[in-house]
């Protein structure tokens, strides 16, 4: 596989998957629609055509790649063998130089406090040492949750004789990827996302799961939908984190809710930052293991400083454990870490906070600009780890599933073989 590393997984007893091989390799990307495989939901859900999708994005800013797209995304049945398919659109990738890989920021010694008396000697004490930068052991640190329902897995068992299968098997189907729930399912929500984390927490792994309900989903475009109110939102996550149990579990909050926010006007835009907030404290709240993490777009989309102001007001410095980046799309694994760690910079907060990065499409580095929509040429990134050797970088993720369609190459959000095959081979 040309200009991509490979890190082959293989599924073990556990449900997970454990590395044979990494090799690092630079990779990037711009906000595209995800086509999102909902983990739970029906399959009679709407999906948008490849034109809808082109229209709806050569207008946005950024976003992240159809629903199969929005999702990196594996599907969970419930126990009545639903499933659903949100279909979030892409968006066109401007060019931009790459960015230099920057320092994990240092902490500051805090000024002494002045004396209480001018009259009074002050007493000498020794300066505060300045916080250590987090480790890699105060994030999760297991190996990732393979969910055994997913449209590739669904594909691989049902055509054991293609010739493809192999290749799709090893490459593609036997890596973690994350579960999406993309369908406002305020009656089911939770027994869904419990039927992942509890299989995870059965095997010794720790879940990726993606809540994608937002009011205003996609600024209405082709992913749109979510929940009909905030009040309805606020009570679906609560319910959403009902389901996520006690043990560890990654939660990536709602791709493209806070970078995606140019269509709002002010008093929708603080509406969702409100909304992002209380979601991320009740995730918190209902468990403490949880790693929440915050919507930060890519390094092709806004500067960080824009970025890091959006994230201040969602409260993203006491409401996650940091940011998430290059959800569905194709920017170098190098200039997402760069960009991760300006933000995170500018941000300010406790120096606990990291991100973690898609790397799941981005292993030759972005398509020229204007091409979102299952562009040629790309190929698998970095498989699923939670040890990346970088500092406050947390996890290499497969937020979106390989070989889902964006809309071009097959349905959006459906999986297509002969896509995931040109990803694998790169």
């Amino acid at each position: 596989m040309s200009g991509a590393s490979g890190e082959s997984g293989v599924p073990d007893a556990s449900g997970g998957t454990e590395p044979l091989v990494t090799v690092g390799r630079a990779e990037s990307r711009r906000a595209s629609r995800r086509g999102v495989r909902g983990s739970h939901g029906s399959r009679d859900e709407k999906r948008v055509n490849s034109s809808a999708l082109r229209g709806a994005m050569a207008v946005v800013a950024s976003a992240v790649v159809a629903v199969g797209g929005v999702t990196g995304v594996v599907s969970a049945t419930s126990g009545e063998g639903e499933r659903s398919t949100a279909i979030p659109d892409v968006t066109r990738t401007p060019v931009v130089p790459p960015l230099p890989a920057v320092p994990s920021p240092s902490a500051t010694t805090p000024s002494p406090s002045p004396s209480a008396s001018a009259t009074k000697k002050a007493e000498k004490k020794p300066p505060k040492k300045a916080e250590p930068p987090r480790s890699q052991s105060s994030a999760v640190s297991g190996s990732l949750y393979l969910h055994p329902e997913s449209q590739v897995l669904d594909w691989v068992r049902s055509n054991r004789g293609d010739p493809r299968q192999q290749l799709i098997q090893s490459r593609i189907a036997a890596q973690p990827a994350a579960v999406w729930f993309a369908e406002y399912n305020p009656g089911t929500i939770t027994s869904r996302v419990r039927a992942v984390t509890s299989g995870a927490a059965a095997a010794g792994r720790v879940p990726v799961v993606v809540p994608y309900a937002i009011p205003e989903r996609d600024c209405g475009g082709a992913s749109q939908g979510g929940a009909p109110s905030f009040g309805a939102y606020d009570s679906w996550i609560a319910k959403f984190a009902a389901g996520l149990g006690k043990g560890d579990v990654i939660v990536i909050l709602e791709p493209d809710s806070i970078a995606q926010t140019d269509c709002l006007d002010d008093g929708q835009r603080a509406n969702r930052f409100g909304a992002l907030s209380r979601a991320g404290k009740a995730i918190k709240a209902a468990n403490p293991n949880a790693r929440v993490y915050f919507d930060a777009g890519h390094s092709g989309w806004h500067a960080p400083s824009k970025m890091a102001g959006f994230l201040r007001q969602a409260d993203a410095a006491t409401s996650s454990d940091g940011i998430f980046t290059n959800v569905s799309n194709f920017h170098r694994t190098a200039d997402e870490v760069a960009y991760a760690r300006r933000v995170l910079s500018a941000l300010g907060g406790p120096s606990s906070l990291g991100a973690v990065i898609d790397t799941s499409r981005n292993g030759n580095g972005a398509p020229a600009a204007g091409q979102w929509c299952d562009p040629s040429g790309r190929a698998l990134g970095r498989p699923p780890t939670t040890k990346t050797g970088e500092s406050r970088i947390d996890a290499y993720l497969w937020v979106k599933l390989p070989g889902e369609s964006d809309g071009c190459k097959g349905a959006a959000g459906s999986f297509t073989p002969d896509y995931a095959v040109e990803l694998a081979r790169g």
